[in-house]
């Protein structure tokens, strides 16, 4: 992990850091987070430290036990069906939402993030696709009025996101299949088609379900 730079706030520095080094496996599940140790090695005091592993509690990626050391949340199968059957739910009720608000601004955004989806897959990076892949989901919300909502998204996509992660040594075959389903997302927002929007967000979150559940079944134990 890198060393806490001044400008945003300690606390939100290392919750970032920290989140960045669980989502991608740096950090693996069940693995301590002593507070001592993390402290020197990010370099602040404990007390945004402790402020930045109470927000990681909060989102599932921290559990905190008393008088022990906080520790990576694991992660299952229940747990990767249960974020995506959620955010299924509220994505696709979001995208409905967005549809009214698209503007050339925001599709240069998702233009921007697909291409370098692209550049991801071209370079065999598919821990660099994965991370865009969160992204581009967290983008599709961001012209969404609720920030309740938006936080919600957030939150399910990192748990999808680390999901995706235990298992990118399969994605090869299918980050493809992903970037098109993503590009058709695009394409419908770009005619601001509600139905179509919603009917190709469906079948891409139905799609990653089905993905998922081959990947695990191929995955060494």
């Amino acid at each position: 992990m890198k060393i806490i730079r001044p400008s945003e706030t300690l606390a939100d520095q290392a919750y970032n850091l920290l989140k960045k080094a669980i989502i991608t496996g740096e950090l693996k599940d069940e693995e301590a987070l002593p507070e001592e140790s993390l402290s020197k090695n990010l370099g602040i005091s404990r007390t945004p430290l402790r402020d930045a592993l109470n927000r990681l509690a909060a989102e599932g990626l921290v559990i905190q036990m008393k008088g022990r050391p906080a520790i990576v949340a694991s992660f299952t199968k229940e747990n990767s069906l249960e974020f995506m059957e959620i955010r299924s739910i509220l994505e696709v009720h979001s995208i409905e939402k967005v549809v009214a608000h698209v503007n050339t601004e925001f599709i240069a955004t998702l233009v921007e993030n697909l291409s370098e989806q692209s550049d991801a897959i071209n370079r065999d990076n598919y821990q660099d696709f994965i991370e865009l892949d969160r992204e581009f989901h967290i983008l599709l919300a961001s012209l969404n009025n609720n920030a309740e909502l938006k936080k919600m998204i957030e939150r399910i996509n990192t748990g999808v996101n680390r999901a995706f992660l235990i298992l990118s040594s399969t994605v090869p075959q299918s980050a493809k299949d992903a970037y098109q389903e993503h590009i058709e997302i695009v394409e419908a927002l770009k005619k601001k088609d509600v139905r179509l929007s919603k009917n190709k967000m469906v079948v891409h979150l139905d799609n990653v379900e089905k993905r998922f559940m081959r990947y695990y079944s191929n995955a060494p134990i």
